[in-house]
């Protein structure tokens, strides 16, 4: 009478599994719903069905390649509500839970397409079918655009994504198959997964969202020319090393060296600075991104920061200058070249609201900080603050370095030092209509620690290139006007650009 029962309830759990996978599949062949949000909750639902689903591997296999392509598809259709414009840190609710419900569902999907790939035997001692290798290539592709929706939220990546990505190339590696591209991908194996390292290694806090897509579409235009290593006797200062047993990127063997006795891997962007270097030189003469296979945001100040910054990054990366001393005392903030520019122009009357923040670290060059209390709306990656210690008169002038934000209450910033003090000026400057403009600017002394001359700090875009002359005016007590001539552009990104600056000698 047991076996009786045992039977029927059987059938009946195999009756329920087929009609799921009915309704699975008629799902899969329905049109996508018109907003592509609105697929999330059906895919992990459909997810989750698969994983205790009594179906044949085979039938689960195929269901579950079904899910990965529609997955796809839908973040990719979401992907520029993270990306189009710079969104404000931390992340407004409603866009932090779409980034959480995305690579809730990527990370899903990794897992269950690992899965089926254990099915299949120990891949260490036996050839990976086509199908199989199409499966790591999905693995990867997953995982990395888990990675990327971390960077475009300016959060730190999830706990196990980076070493789950290692581990999985590790079996690529084994296998042989860096260079093999399986059929329905659209680059190699290697491409896919140093194309994921490659903005790792760009220090992503540093940027803005819109900033990161570029340098997305920078490494996988570049990424062919990262040379893998059999070890460290030919290091250069654009040697990285990767431990796949370390949730963590590569690292610059130049900042830090890996422990002795420690299995990694290496690999040289060495190839990369020509390129880079020559793209901004062909940009800077005129020619079209298009011309150089790059997007439109190539050809914007911003852009042009962007890649002299990727050549120190993934070409030229260097020590840290100065030691970081552990510390814990309340500081105020002041964020964006108006705001600050009218704290020193109008002193204690000025209108400009301020934040209170905790110093948790901190070097002769620089802050980092978290937020205590106050409105962050304005602070953005890239633009200039102003901060007063509580121990200190002054207020001194800084850049946002990068940005992390956990949840919805947490935000910590790194500042860099740029001036003790700024004097707030207006750049001169005439117009179509043949009158002048007057552009609100700071003009930072020099600091013999940090540079060498005076500053200029302006907002990106203001200028043509790099303008031997330029003139100043200033209006604290008397009226004054300076001649000026730029002598080197020290910052460039999406919100300002600095250069140097010294006295203009010259004759009218």
């Amino acid at each position: 009478m047991t076996d009786i029962l045992v039977d029927s309830g059987s059938s009946e759990a195999d009756t329920l599994s087929q009609a799921n996978m009915r309704t699975l599949c008629a799902w899969l062949d329905a049109p996508p719903l018109p907003n592509a949000s609105d697929e999330l909750t059906p895919l992990l639902g459909h997810l989750e069905f698969l994983r205790t689903s009594q179906e044949s591997p085979q039938h689960c296999a195929s269901a579950l390649g079904r899910l990965y392509t529609r997955s796809i598809s839908v973040c990719t259709a979401l992907l520029p509500l993270l990306t189009d414009v710079d969104l404000p840190v931390p992340l407004p609710r409603k866009t932090r839970q779409l980034a959480h419900s995305l690579q809730e569902l990527l990370q899903t999907l990794a897992e269950d397409l690992l899965t089926t790939l254990g099915r299949n035997g120990n891949q260490q001692n036996s050839e990976l079918s086509q199908e199989q290798n199409l499966t790591l290539w999905r693995c990867l592709n997953a995982l990395s655009k888990h990675l990327l929706i971390s960077n475009l939220a300016a959060s730190p990546a999830v706990n196990g994504i980076w070493r789950q990505l290692h581990q999985i190339y590790e079996t690529v590696r084994r296998q042989g198959l860096e260079g093999h591209v399986p059929e329905e991908a659209s680059s190699s194996l290697q491409n896919i997964y140093f194309s994921a390292i490659l903005l790792g290694c760009a220090q992503p806090a540093s940027f803005t969202s819109s900033e990161i897509n570029f340098i997305v579409a920078c490494a996988e235009n570049s990424v062919d020319l990262i040379e893998p290593t059999g070890d460290a006797a030919t290091r250069t200062p654009a040697t990285f090393w990767i431990d796949p047993s370390r949730d963590a990127t590569a690292l610059a063997c130049s900042r830090k060296l890996p422990p002795p006795d420690t299995h990694v891997h290496y690999f040289s962007c060495d190839r990369l600075a020509p390129k880079l270097k020559n793209q901004l030189d062909l940009l800077e003469n005129g020619a079209s991104p298009q011309q150089i296979n790059l997007p439109d945001f190539a050809s914007t100040p911003g852009g042009q920061g962007v890649l002299r910054r990727l050549i120190t990054y993934w070409c030229e990366p260097g020590k840290r200058r100065f030691p970081r001393r552990r510390q814990n005392y309340r500081a105020a903030l002041c964020s964006g070249l108006h705001s600050v520019w009218h704290m020193f122009q109008d002193g204690d009357a000025a209108a400009v609201e301020t934040s209170s923040w905790m110093i948790t670290n901190e070097s002769p060059d620089g802050y980092a900080l978290m937020h205590v209390s106050g409105k962050t709306g304005g602070i953005s990656v890239g633009d200039i603050t102003a901060i007063r210690t509580e121990s200190g008169a002054n207020w001194q002038i800084c850049m946002v370095r990068w940005a992390l934000s956990e949840n919805q209450e947490h935000l910590e910033l790194g500042l860099q030092i740029l001036a003790t003090r700024a004097v707030p000026a207006h750049l001169a400057r005439p117009s179509e209509t043949g009158t002048t403009v007057r552009l609100p600017v700071l003009i930072l002394p020099e600091i013999r620690a940090l540079h060498s001359t005076e500053m200029l700090v302006i907002p990106t875009g203001t200028l043509e290139n790099q303008p031997l002359k330029l003139v100043l005016v200033l209006e604290k007590e008397n009226l004054e006007v300076r001649e000026v001539k730029s002598t080197h552009l020290d910052e460039q990104n999406s919100h300002i650009e600095i250069f140097s600056i010294e006295p203009d000698t010259l004759p009218s």
